[in-house]
């Protein structure tokens, strides 16, 4: 009988590779091998959240924080505003990972896309809309926010539009194409009192999270210089990126934006002045109405000099290294979707040591969308609102500047704060 009642224990705890209620019983009754289970083991639920104690040894790595996602009905519901690669390839999957966060809504010109993208994520046809009908989003209660993934150049219409209806607004960078529509939607969503938050993801993702308390804490001693660069092959197919009117620009506020923004979170600090060349290679109609490339340099109260390079016609590299005092940081893939790594250099005895720090992947939009969210439910500042944006697109006006009048300019200190409170570092 012993036997039988083991192998009936087994059959309980291992079934569905996990435990059974006939597999518990028998565990309580103190089966061979199987020590009874106890509430503790099971663990419970601490102000609303479900927790778990830590069960590896303690030669193991601790086993992370329980995932707590809000119930479907208490997630913020997006409008995602245009159906582009930006938004279908990126943002919606994103939602998938999101736990405050939810899909509701559509707003596209291609009723026929927009229709299979509803039908995709269970998106009702009556929540599906054109550009011109975006108004009536006032009237669905499940939207909070809209999310922006349109050209450049359309970013201030309809982020004026959502403000004017009530609706919060996360958009892409980089925030507009020139100065004055980044001040028109700062000062609109003022008005209508609702937030406003730029898609700056890397300001959310751990590796560079990771550089910006390396920096901060100084264990590698003071960050001396930092050199950035993104680069990208960009096909000949006709895209609304080579249109200046749409775009603004070229390589620079497109993926150059990258460079300038890290410069800014990992010094902590705005730059005195900059100091640019640009190029286009002549006979390519692509470079005919924005740049191929810019390479500017950014000088920092601090003594920090910023070097970064920007490319339209070479080959994929978003990388970034940090030069301090006692080491050097190496980030090859830092402003890429996925695939961070990190590579810390400094002094192990009479040798030098190169080790790679090792940080949990996180999805950047989910990261992102879901600190939007946050914000709104419990009516907190954005860590990057429209003012940080409306500062990238003063210091990018400069470097223009500077690449047509081949000298360096004197960038003035912003008004007052650009960001809010760091995001949450929460599981």
């Amino acid at each position: 009988m012993a036997q039988d009642t083991d192998g009936a224990s087994r059959r309980g705890l291992l079934r569905g590779g996990g435990l059974t209620a006939a597999g518990l019983a028998l565990g309580a009754a103190g089966a061979p091998g199987y020590p009874a289970p106890t509430p503790t083991d099971l663990g419970g639920v601490t102000e609303g959240r479900i927790t778990f104690p830590n069960w590896r040894g303690e030669a193991d790595t601790p086993s992370g924080p329980t995932p707590n996602p809000l119930p479907p009905s208490e997630r913020v519901g997006y409008a995602i505003i245009g159906l582009g690669r930006i938004s279908v390839e990126e943002a919606l999957p994103a939602f998938g990972e999101a736990k405050q966060s939810k899909p509701v809504a559509l707003v596209s010109s291609s009723p026929e896309k927009a229709r299979e993208v509803a039908r995709r994520y269970g998106i009702p046809e009556s929540a599906v809309h054109s550009y011109e009908e975006m108004e009536k989003l006032r009237d669905n209660p499940e939207v909070k926010a809209v999310y922006i993934g349109l050209p450049n150049a359309m970013h201030r219409e309809y982020t004026v539009r959502a403000a004017a209806i009530g609706k919060h607004v996360l958009c892409e960078k980089p925030m507009a194409a020139t100065v004055e529509e980044a001040a028109e939607m700062v000062a609109a969503c003022e008005r209508a009192r609702v937030k406003l938050m730029i898609a700056y993801r890397c300001q959310y993702e751990p590796y560079n999270r990771e550089a910006i308390r390396i920096v901060r804490s100084g264990e590698l001693g003071k960050l001396r210089s930092i050199q950035a660069v993104n680069t990208q092959s960009q096909g000949q197919v006709a895209q609304w990126r080579f249109n200046h009117r749409l775009a603004g620009g070229g390589a620079l506020p497109d993926i150059g934006l990258y460079c300038l923004n890290a410069t800014r979170y990992l010094t902590g600090e705005e730059p005195i002045d900059v100091f640019a060349r640009s190029y286009s290679p002549p006979g390519d109609p692509r470079w005919s109405e924005i740049e191929e490339s810019v390479s500017f340099m950014l000088r920092y109260p601090s003594g920090v000099i910023a070097n970064c390079l920007t490319q339209y016609d070479a080959f994929n590299d978003k990388s970034m290294t940090l030069h301090f005092e006692r080491g050097t940081v190496e980030m090859p893939d830092a402003f890429s979707y996925v695939g961070q790594r990190m590579y810390v250099s400094q002094r192990a005895g009479s040798m030098t040591a190169r080790t790679e720090r090792t940080i949990e992947h996180k999805n950047q939009f989910a990261t992102e969308i879901d600190h939007f969210s946050e914000c709104i439910r419990m009516d907190r500042q954005p860590h990057t609102p429209g003012e940080e944006g409306l500062q990238d697109q003063k210091l990018m006006a400069g470097i223009y500047r500077s690449a047509q009048e081949g000298r360096p300019i004197e960038m003035p200190r912003p008004l007052g704060p650009t960001r809010g409170p760091d995001p949450s570092q929460g599981g």
